[in-house]
């Protein structure tokens, strides 16, 4: 006879997403989810080609977008089709967020230890990154485009500078920012995201050129992150909210110090690197 409260009893929500992560061939909480996310991040990696090619047209002093999400959001929204693969790309993105919020609960099995809190608090990184893409992306689609990156990014700074101990506010985040780049160097330097990837079946060459883009893509955008935290660090310290910036603004403050364009090309290639490795990324992911 079997007794309330074992395990007979009907399985719990948080027993049910664990069957879900184990099952499957990551820890994404169903087939469902792991397909989507997987389009997700070919759509992530999408936008940061993008931000590439703007951030060469800038370092050539062609005017166009802006160099960030927004400005690559809204060039996919001018080509043909463009409307359906950003719808697409939201709810792939958005899958993606879903992913790694599971995987930073229940997943990253085959590590142990510190190596385990490191990778699910990643996870969370990555799921509030694509997260705020997705809703940039929504908006986007809805009609509802808001502020451009850096005047939000402005905007933001100038709502906390107008709080009390708003200066030390300020800098506190723009301290993470940096801190934030620092952990991408870390992880670029050290190949710890080739630890997300299932490469047992790919060929060493392969390995070796998913591993050098991952690097290099990994290194640029920590420099371009780390500028967006010393701009904040300015403003906080010169208690002026314009002196903040977002992407856009930090790739052109790359491109002001000597040798600025060849730094910016370097820079512009990594974003593509990046956008490239996404893709093996997406065929690999387990985590």
């Amino acid at each position: 006879m079997e007794r309330p409260g074992v395990d007979s009893a009907v399985p719990g929500p948080i027993t049910s997403l664990r069957r879900l992560v184990r099952s499957g061939r990551s820890d994404a909480p169903g087939d469902v989810v792991d397909v989507l996310g997987r389009i997700g991040l070919l759509g992530y990696g999408l936008v940061h080609v993008l931000v590439a090619w703007l951030g060469l047209l800038l370092a050539f002093g062609v005017p166009e977008a802006p160099a960030d999400a927004g400005g690559a959001v809204g060039t996919v929204a001018r080509t043909t089709g463009g409307l359906l693969v950003l719808a697409l790309t939201a709810v792939g993105l958005a899958a993606f967020a879903l992913w790694q919020l599971s995987a930073a609960a229940l997943g990253f099995r085959w590590v142990h230890g510190g190596e385990r809190v490191r990778k699910r608090v990643g996870a969370v990184a990555k799921a509030i990154a694509t997260g705020g893409l997705a809703a940039l992306v929504v908006g986007f689609l809805s009609g509802v485009r808001g502020s451009g990156g850096d005047t939000s990014v402005r905007q933001v700074a100038g709502v906390v500078l107008s709080l009390p101990g708003g200066r030390m506010l300020l800098a506190a985040g723009a301290a993470t920012v940096v801190g934030i780049a620092v952990s991408m160097v870390y992880t670029g330097v050290r190949r710890t995201f080739l630890g997300d990837l299932d490469l047992r079946r790919v060929r060493p060459a392969t390995r070796w050129l998913i591993a050098a883009l991952g690097v290099w893509g990994h290194l640029a955008r920590a420099l371009a992150f780390g500028v967006v935290g010393v701009l904040a660090g300015v403003a906080a310290v010169a208690g002026d909210a314009e002196r903040a910036g977002g992407l856009d603004a930090a790739l052109r403050a790359v491109a002001g110090v000597p040798p600025g364009a060849v730094l910016l090309v370097a820079v512009a290639g990594g974003f593509a690197a990046f956008g490239v490795f996404c893709a093996a990324d997406a065929a690999t992911r387990r985590a």
